[in-house]
């Protein structure tokens, strides 16, 4: 792949508004910031939503009028979170494919969570893969440790490819519970994907400090790059974040030093097997 895919991240569940002031939490928030990213270099926004008070939610209706702002205002590949925060059970996530977007998350298992627990049973891993398929929304892998990717190999080989045929999966690194945040991590995870079906693709994500070896090493791996406040919100040392733009400019410098630019929605659309 000679050109890098840029996934924008800009909310999660874990920071809160008053903390994070720069975070967009309202709708008429995150659709600017994602008109913003998508100039930018992005070609995928990776879909946390609030409710009125700030606070992470689900909500059906709020899904559904994300995804649709989204898509009247951006040609964005909209990817809604099927993660949630921590605290979502699990029927309300699975709910979140029926706000109809391209593409959603699909965690490859249990990790510890700073001192939380993101559990994802092998029922439930198994149900969000199959209904993804049925509906025809492409699914982002998720991997917090080496051995998920085993579990992704199971999956795949029980119960089938993704609709389009590509697999993707996302590296998250860094995480207090899951695989750090190093080159070394990610140049084992870069070795077992290569049991993953032919043409597998990656991204990585570098939670907090670990942003910046982690882009570095996603680039030299051949990888892609997912930043964002979701997942980082100190740009340097002592240094906040001031938007997600910032983050999304410093991938995009990174992708071209090493001389591979972002590709544009279009172009990832059919890199994932997203129909156009």
């Amino acid at each position: 792949m000679t050109g890098t895919l840029i996934t924008v991240a800009p909310t999660g569940a874990e920071s809160s508004k008053a903390a994070v002031p720069a975070l967009p939490v309202t709708l008429d928030e995150l659709v600017a910031t994602a008109k913003e990213c998508e100039a930018l270099g992005a070609a995928i926004i990776h879909v946390h939503i609030r409710d009125d008070d700030g606070r992470p939610t689900l909500d059906q209706g709020r899904l559904r009028a994300t995804v649709a702002a989204l898509r009247q205002s951006t040609d964005l590949i909209v990817q809604l979170s099927s993660g949630g925060a921590v605290t979502d059970p699990e029927d309300q996530r699975l709910a979140v494919l029926d706000a109809g977007p391209e593409m959603a998350s699909c965690t490859m298992g249990t990790v510890n969570f700073g001192d939380d627990v993101f559990l994802n049973r092998w029922a439930f891993v198994v149900d969000l893969h199959t209904r993804m398929q049925e509906r025809g929304i492409v699914p982002e892998y998720e991997i917090f440790d080496l051995g998920q990717l085993t579990t992704l190999q199971r999956l795949l080989g029980k119960h089938g490819l993704p609709v389009g045929g590509h697999v993707h999966v996302d590296l998250v690194m860094g995480v207090p519970g899951g695989m750090p945040g190093t080159a070394e991590a990610l140049v084992a995870c870069a070795s077992a994907i290569r049991d993953l079906p032919e043409g597998t693709t990656f991204s990585a994500t570098g939670i907090g400090r670990s942003t910046i070896p982690v882009m570095l090493a996603s680039l030299s791996a051949g990888g892609h790059l997912r930043v964002g406040m979701e997942d980082t919100v100190t740009y340097a040392k002592g240094r906040p974040v001031e938007s997600n733009m910032q983050l999304v400019a410093r991938a995009v410098g990174f992708a071209q030093l090493a001389q591979r630019p972002p590709v544009t929605p279009a172009e990832a659309r059919r890199l994932l097997g997203i129909p156009a």
